[in-house]
């Protein structure tokens, strides 16, 4: 199985579907499975009064309202249609997350395979259970949660009728950036022992290093946030990866599954030519008559390794020669 790849674009198409359709022509090139955007009505999903996160503070106007900000980043169905048909033809899944009823019932009415719920709404009863109800794939991110809140969000999914094994469970830190030593990227790994689910991660951090070192760690679904251009005006941008760094990711997520190999012990077909080169037989340390006593006078370990293994010294120490032997030659 290889590791799903999530390119999120998110809201950084800045209202635009021009830049909208760059973003995923660009997830497209870099070789993500899915591209995913937000759907949300920003009357459904804040209130008037609800102040922004400080990154937000810092990356937009500051007299700006959270629901101001948000009214502009929202997708029309038209738009949803459009861009869904655009990704058919690139050849990529077109995802989005879903933050508000109305909008669940609208990607379930476009036809959405899986819905990927964002860390803010772990412990939204109501909406959990609209998920769970649909029965389709379920991506569930983590983000400032604790292992209770993942459970109590997995009982609610699966009483309503979401099997077990449609969900994954993202580990994710909503910090932009993520400051490194808050990844704790064992803390996935916990959640699979945990709860017996496939799991993977969801990374603010900047760079590449840290999804990559996810999949080693058994990651199966990755997302990371993408832009055309970090200094563009907006939330998320400062926090995405460019479409350079995009490529750099999924080429190396790829070098990595293949690196992991199927977990047995053995000489690769690569390396078997070397091992009569590198390894080592027993051979004459100098010249010995037929009829001599073999021992540590007269026996030395040197490569080639096409003779006897060295492993087998003690059952050639005593024996007795069979034949003469030149100085290196092979016993």
């Amino acid at each position: 199985m290889s590791v799903f790849i999530i390119a999120e674009a998110g809201v950084n198409h800045n209202g635009s579907i021009e830049l909208a359709r760059q973003l995923i022509d660009t997830a497209s090139e870099a070789g993500a499975n899915a591209v995913k955007f937000q759907t949300f009505k920003a009357e459904n999903l804040v209130s008037k009064n609800a102040s922004k996160a400080e990154y937000q503070k810092e990356t937009t106007d500051a007299n700006e309202s959270q629901y101001d900000m948000i009214k502009k980043l929202e997708l029309d169905v038209d738009t949803h249609k459009e861009l869904m048909a655009y990704c058919k033809q690139k050849d990529i899944m077109f995802l989005s997350t879903p933050f508000d009823h109305d909008s669940i019932e609208l990607l379930d009415e476009l036809g959405l395979e899986i819905f990927k719920t964002p860390s803010g709404e772990i412990t939204n009863l109501p909406y959990l259970r609209h998920i769970g109800k649909l029965g389709k794939q379920v991506i569930l991110s983590t983000g400032m949660s604790d292992i209770g809140e993942i459970e109590d969000a997995l009982d609610v999914l699966v009483a309503v009728g979401t099997k077990k094994d449609n969900i994954t469970v993202l580990h994710a830190n909503t910090m932009y950036p993520t400051p490194m030593e808050d990844v704790n990227l064992k803390a996935m790994q916990t959640i699979a022992c945990t709860f017996g689910v496939k799991v993977g991660y969801s990374d603010h951090t900047l760079g590449i290093e840290v999804p990559i070192a996810a999949v080693a760690m058994g990651a199966s679904v990755i997302e990371k946030h993408f832009t055309l251009d970090k200094t563009m005006q907006g939330p998320d941008h400062r926090a995405s990866l460019e479409p350079d760094e995009l490529k750099a990711m999924v080429k190396a997520i790829r070098n990595i599954e293949q690196a992991l190999g199927n977990g047995i012990k053995k000489p690769s077909k690569s390396e078997q030519p070397n091992m009569t080169v590198a390894r080592k037989s027993i051979v004459a340390l100098k010249p010995i008559k037929k009829g001599e006593l073999l021992g540590e006078e007269n026996l030395a370990v040197k490569r080639p390794g096409d003779g006897i293994s060295p492993m087998r010294w003690d059952e050639i120490v005593g024996a007795v020669a069979q034949k003469d032997y030149r100085k290196d030659d092979l016993i």
